[in-house]
């Protein structure tokens, strides 16, 4: 084998062992990035538990201590059950959703469960990696901030939606404006849907508007 002959497999191998090096890097910095996206929701249904029990214990505590601003409202499928054994159903926290209180409005009826409602609202998750605040995954205004005088309300069919909202809806007033917490078994479960990731707790900003018994017309306003 001639001197120029080894000179040319040496720099065949050194171009070899380059690219074999690039290859390795190329795949671990693939699977540190990859590993970045699914840490935004590691533990994602533990973090939700914790969260929902935590939030529930503080809020008997503080509706025992008097505030009447946080009050927690038994899934409307439980409501006005009628049992047949001795002692009353026992409830779990993921029974009910949570509710503060904002503002309360000026009504004193509440929609039904087959009424069309209108509505302002935004729907987040808990704070995770990246969304220190919750990723907002729905609203019904367009601007950062809603604004009474230009955002348009949304309708929907009270019966049409999850559990949760429902629930919180049937208790609403017109004008009130509550924050909602709702455990993910009266939300999008184990599945999750779009944005909302399996096992969430779902926290809306929610304004009633109007409702409407079938056939009657909602206001926006």
């Amino acid at each position: 084998m001639t001197k120029k002959t080894k000179s040319l497999l040496r720099h065949a191998a050194g171009i070899l062992c380059l690219g074999i090096l690039l290859f390795t890097a190329g795949v671990f910095t693939s699977c540190s990035e990859d590993n970045d996206t699914v840490e935004e929701y590691a533990d994602w249904q533990a973090k939700n538990d914790a969260y929902w029990n935590n939030l529930y214990t503080a809020t008997q505590q503080k509706i025992k201590g008097g505030d009447t601003s946080w009050k927690t409202i038994l899934n409307y499928t439980f409501q006005n059950q009628k049992s047949d054994a001795k002692t009353p159903p026992a409830y779990r926290p993921e029974d009910h959703i949570i509710v503060h209180v904002e503002q309360n409005g000026t009504g004193t009826k509440s929609p039904l469960y087959s009424d069309s409602v209108s509505v302002h609202y935004m729907g987040r998750m808990i704070p995770s990696a990246t969304y220190t605040s919750g990723l907002i995954f729905d609203k019904s205004w367009s601007g950062e901030t809603f604004n009474a005088a230009t955002s348009r309300p949304s309708h929907f069919l009270t019966q049409g939606l999850v559990d949760g909202f429902a629930t919180a809806l049937q208790a609403m007033h017109r004008g009130d404006h509550w924050t909602v917490y709702i455990p993910y078994q009266l939300g999008y479960g184990r599945q999750g849907q779009g944005q909302v990731q399996a096992y969430s707790v779902l926290i809306f900003d929610l304004r009633l508007v109007d409702f409407a018994h079938p056939g009657k017309k909602l206001k926006d306003k």
